[in-house]
This record gives structure tokens, sequence and C-alpha cells, in this order.
């Protein structure tokens, strides 16, 4: 598998506009990038560009798994998220492997990346998404 390194690191919030008010206000952060991702029903705000970047999500549905991840854990980290070179092939490479896949095919994240998720229980308890940027 060809990743290229982190890419972000994704926070589960109750509260987006509270988050980020923390985020800009108290730790000094530069306002982010916000975005309602409707295939995941969740609203996000991308402080940083490149890799590294520290993403909040919110659910905007009260049935979505984000929403059940704030029920069940309530805030706090959420997801990690590689980026990949080719997402299709280190998808195959991942089943061949053995890995627990919650995504069998790619689909579209927040600014328009290609994404899939790898299931915690493959992943040493933390849930994991591999993400392709926009060509």
């Amino acid at each position: 598998m060809s990743t290229k390194g982190l890419d972000h690191v994704a926070i589960a919030v109750k509260d987006l506009d509270q988050a980020v008010k923390y985020y800009v206000d108290v730790l000094g952060f530069a306002p982010p990038e916000l975005e309602v991702v409707e295939d995941q029903k969740v609203r996000t705000a991308i402080f940083g560009h490149g890799t590294g970047r520290i993403e909040l999500i919110c659910p905007t549905e009260p049935d979505t798994s984000v929403a059940k991840f704030l029920e069940k854990r309530g805030e706090g980290l959420h997801h990690i998220c590689v980026e990949v070179a080719d997402i299709e092939a280190t998808l195959a490479e991942l089943k061949a492997k053995g890995a627990q896949l919650i995504d069998q095919t790619p689909r579209i994240g927040a600014g328009g990346a290609r994404i899939a998720f790898v299931h915690p229980k493959g992943a040493l308890g933390v849930l994991t998404e591999l993400r392709q940027g926009k060509p």
C-alpha cells in the first residue's frame, strides 16, 4: 500500500459553531474552510492546508454514524485519514490482506476527494479514512 502520509485528524463535535469558536478564539487558528458533505450528512470545518489538517465534523441529522458516535462516546477523536495515491488499488490490497472494509468502493468526501473507510476492528481500534485527492 502506497500512502503519502497523514492527511488529517477528524474530531466529532456536537456544536460546530462553538467548536470553531474555540479553535479560532482560544487556540488562535485561522478561520476554517466550512463545507456540508451531503453524502455523509455532516458539516465540516477544516483547519489548515496540505497534510496534518484538523477536521471538525458535526452531524446534520440524528440518525447518522457521526451522531451515533457522539451519543455513544461523546466528543473527541473520530478518525484519522491517510492520503493514498490510488484508492482502488489500496482497497484491493487491503481486502486481499484481510482488512475489514466499511467501503468496498470509493465515495465522494469533503473537498470532492475520493474516500473510503477501514473498519476500526481491522485497524487497531481506530477508524481510518483513505483519501485520494481530486485529480
